[in-house]
Protein backbone atom coordinates (compact mmCIF):
# COMPACT_ATOMS: atom_id res chain seq x y z
CA UNK A 1 0.00 0.00 0.00
CA UNK A 2 1.19 3.50 -0.85
CA UNK A 3 0.06 6.73 0.79
CA UNK A 4 -0.13 8.29 -2.70
CA UNK A 5 -0.68 6.73 -6.12
CA UNK A 6 -0.83 8.41 -9.50
CA UNK A 7 -2.99 7.92 -12.57
CA UNK A 8 -2.44 11.22 -14.42
CA UNK A 9 0.06 10.93 -17.26
CA UNK A 10 2.11 13.95 -16.12
CA UNK A 11 2.49 12.46 -12.62
CA UNK A 12 3.45 9.05 -14.03
CA UNK A 13 6.03 10.69 -16.30
CA UNK A 14 7.53 12.47 -13.28
CA UNK A 15 7.85 9.15 -11.40
CA UNK A 16 9.40 7.54 -14.49
CA UNK A 17 11.87 10.44 -14.76
CA UNK A 18 12.95 9.86 -11.17
CA UNK A 19 13.44 6.15 -11.91
CA UNK A 20 15.83 7.11 -14.72
CA UNK A 21 17.62 9.58 -12.41
CA UNK A 22 18.28 6.88 -9.80
CA UNK A 23 20.47 4.19 -11.41
CA UNK A 24 21.90 1.37 -9.31
CA UNK A 25 24.99 2.24 -7.28
CA UNK A 26 24.74 5.98 -7.92
CA UNK A 27 25.65 8.26 -5.03
CA UNK A 28 22.88 10.85 -4.65
CA UNK A 29 21.56 13.62 -2.47
CA UNK A 30 17.77 13.58 -2.40
CA UNK A 31 15.64 16.53 -1.33
CA UNK A 32 12.20 15.48 -0.17
CA UNK A 33 9.04 17.53 -0.60
CA UNK A 34 9.05 18.21 3.16
CA UNK A 35 12.55 19.74 2.90
CA UNK A 36 14.51 16.83 4.39
CA UNK A 37 17.79 16.04 2.63
CA UNK A 38 19.15 12.49 2.52
CA UNK A 39 22.38 11.29 0.91
CA UNK A 40 23.21 7.70 0.07
CA UNK A 41 23.90 5.10 -2.57
CA UNK A 42 21.04 3.68 -4.63
CA UNK A 43 21.05 -0.07 -3.92
CA UNK A 44 19.01 -0.92 -7.03
CA UNK A 45 17.27 1.23 -9.64
CA UNK A 46 13.62 1.57 -8.59
CA UNK A 47 10.83 0.28 -10.82
CA UNK A 48 7.38 1.76 -11.31
CA UNK A 49 4.73 -0.46 -9.81
CA UNK A 50 0.98 -0.50 -9.33
CA UNK A 51 -0.02 0.13 -5.71
CA UNK A 52 -3.26 0.78 -3.88
CA UNK A 53 -3.74 3.85 -1.73
CA UNK A 54 -5.48 3.71 1.68
CA UNK A 55 -8.95 3.97 0.10
CA UNK A 56 -8.33 1.28 -2.53
CA UNK A 57 -7.53 3.39 -5.60
CA UNK A 58 -4.92 1.82 -7.86
CA UNK A 59 -2.13 3.83 -9.43
CA UNK A 60 1.60 4.16 -10.00
CA UNK A 61 4.39 4.87 -7.54
CA UNK A 62 7.83 3.48 -6.75
CA UNK A 63 10.27 3.02 -3.87
CA UNK A 64 14.03 3.54 -3.82
CA UNK A 65 16.40 2.17 -1.20
CA UNK A 66 19.45 4.24 -0.26
CA UNK A 67 22.26 2.91 1.87
CA UNK A 68 25.70 3.95 3.01
CA UNK A 69 28.41 1.38 2.23
CA UNK A 70 30.52 2.78 5.08
CA UNK A 71 27.66 2.16 7.53
CA UNK A 72 26.12 -1.18 6.43
CA UNK A 73 23.32 -1.16 8.99
CA UNK A 74 21.90 2.14 7.65
CA UNK A 75 19.20 2.01 4.96
CA UNK A 76 16.30 4.23 4.07
CA UNK A 77 13.36 3.50 1.77
CA UNK A 78 11.78 6.49 0.02
CA UNK A 79 8.63 6.78 -2.05
CA UNK A 80 9.49 8.50 -5.32
CA UNK A 81 6.35 10.61 -4.89
CA UNK A 82 8.04 12.18 -1.83
CA UNK A 83 11.15 13.22 -3.78
CA UNK A 84 11.40 16.82 -4.95
CA UNK A 85 14.96 16.83 -6.32
CA UNK A 86 17.83 14.41 -7.02
CA UNK A 87 21.46 15.56 -7.16
CA UNK A 88 24.13 13.12 -8.33
CA UNK A 89 27.23 13.20 -6.14
CA UNK A 90 29.29 10.70 -8.13
CA UNK A 91 32.41 12.37 -9.55
CA UNK A 92 31.60 11.31 -13.11
CA UNK A 93 28.05 12.65 -13.09
CA UNK A 94 27.08 16.08 -11.78
CA UNK A 95 23.57 16.08 -13.22
CA UNK A 96 20.43 16.90 -11.29
CA UNK A 97 16.72 16.36 -11.80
Amino acid sequence: MAARVFTQQSDIERIEGLVIALPSQSHVRVTLRNGDIISGTVTERPATQVFEDPVGNQGINSVVCLDDPSAPVWQVFLWLSDIEHVEHLSPHNGSTI
